[in-house]
């Protein structure tokens, strides 16, 4: 990478990186490696690394800071709050967004629905970007700093439940649902449809932890 960053350049750029499933669960971030790659020293790297691991997108394994590794666990109890948390969203968004707010999902919709058979990276990244345009939408800051830090648990899983044979289309159906409830104002719609949207993905999720541990 041409140029130096600095901590919070880094801090975002490796983020990113691990949100969109680059790297796999216990790969070791070393600090001289990245130092290197940046063309940084160690301290805002070091900075860098520390910010990941209060957000639990890190852990120290045996060779140092690490990616996390999936607990199952928790990954279901990341499920069980987004359920409720999602429709919070969703039901706030009905009341508080604006035209604006409704241009950009409509155009987010339209844009994924244009796609032919995405792979997994852009079926995480396209879904990630609807779900955040909502969470804006709803214009509650509190309630979107809870889901920022929800979905940061997910990376745990990098494989979408999206990938399951019909689920992205039937997932874009039930965004359009979601969309037109918020479009008439149907906080109570909203609420619902997207509560059964999370919980459709949070029984295939389980299936899939299932099946990977059987």
């Amino acid at each position: 990478m041409a140029g130096k960053m600095d901590a919070a350049a880094m801090h975002g750029e490796l983020k990113a990186e691990i949100l969109r499933g680059e790297h796999s669960p216990g790969t070791p971030f070393r600090e001289v490696a990245l130092a290197e790659r940046f063309g940084v020293s160690r301290t805002p790297v070091r900075e860098a690394l520390g910010r990941l691991q209060q957000e639990g997108l890190l852990e120290r394994g045996t060779r140092g800071l690490q990616v996390r590794r999936l607990d199952p666990e928790q990954l279901m109890q990341v499920y069980d709050l987004r359920i409720l948390l999602e429709g919070q969203a969703a039901e706030e968004a009905a009341s508080a967004r604006t035209e604006l707010d409704l241009v950009r999902l409509e155009g987010l919709l339209s844009r994924d629905q244009a796609l032919t058979d995405p792979d997994n990276a852009t079926r995480l990244d396209t879904n990630i970007e609807f779900h955040e345009a909502l969470w804006s939408a709803a214009r509650n800051p509190i309630l979107r700093d809870l889901l920022d830090r929800l979905s940061t648990h997910q990376i745990h899983a990098p494989t979408s439940t999206l990938t399951t044979p019909g689920r992205w289309e039937q997932s874009l159906d039930e965004h359009a649902e979601i969309i037109r409830c918020i479009r008439e104002h149907e906080a109570a719609g909203a609420r619902e449809a997207m509560r059964a949207h999370m919980s459709t993905a949070r029984a295939l999720r389980l299936r899939m932890l299932s099946h990977a541990m059987g």
